[in-house]
């Protein structure tokens, strides 16, 4: 039987996805290709006032650093809403700059103040009313992603290693962790199986049901 563990990277800090720290993760078999890479903001300005070392710019190319060097690879990043002083002109440079990097998965967040920072006491403090706004137009557009990248998977054949049973579905993720699920008439957790995903429905990829003599 294959091996079943395999590293996955949770929140990194952009800046550490550097030529070397790529050269040395290809040398490694057992890594997940998902990257969560915490954005916070697609404008320069609004980083600028979140204290974040990075710009857009930056971020981009370590994008497309990640997307050479592991074609299948799944990204995914928070974005915060609302933050003091964004101006619905900052919000649509950061709706366009995610539009460019497209994203598989959007975590959005609407800024809530926290005692004892520095945003506390910023000028300009954002409404509700329009951080729920910007915060739907977001989730709307990572919904989207999601349908767009799942969709490119029907018709191929992917490695699942299935971690647990859910109703009458076994489910587990791809070398890339994307989620698929998929019937079989005997206990498939703990395996790595090859299958075929067939379907995308009700935001679920679906492969070939599993049979075994």
């Amino acid at each position: 039987m294959k091996e079943l563990s395999e590293f996955v990277f949770g929140s990194i800090e952009p800046l550490l996805i550097t030529d070397e720290f790529l050269s040395r993760l290809q040398k490694l078999e057992k890594i997940c290709h998902h990257f969560h890479l915490s954005l916070q903001s697609g404008c320069d300005e609004t980083l600028l006032r979140m204290n974040r070392r990075y710009t857009t710019k930056q971020f981009a190319e370590i994008v497309q650093k990640l997307r050479n060097t592991y074609e299948d690879v799944i990204l995914t990043t928070d974005i915060i809403v609302g933050f003091p002083g964004e101006t619905e002109e900052e919000f649509e440079k950061t709706k366009d700059f995610l539009e460019k990097i497209k994203f598989y998965k959007m975590h959005i967040f609407k800024y809530s103040v926290r005692s004892g920072t520095k945003a506390e006491k910023m000028e300009h403090q954002i409404i509700n009313r329009v951080k729920e706004e910007r915060s739907q137009r977001l989730m709307e557009m990572s919904e989207k992603n999601q349908e767009f990248y799942h969709r490119q998977w029907i018709g191929k054949k992917v490695d699942i290693l299935v971690e647990e049973k859910d109703g009458e579905f076994y489910q587990g993720h791809t070398a890339n962790y994307l989620l698929v699920k998929m019937k079989s008439n005997t206990d498939l957790i703990n395996q790595i199986e090859v299958v075929t995903i067939q379907k995308f429905s009700n935001a679920e990829l679906i492969a070939e049901n599993v049979t075994k003599m």
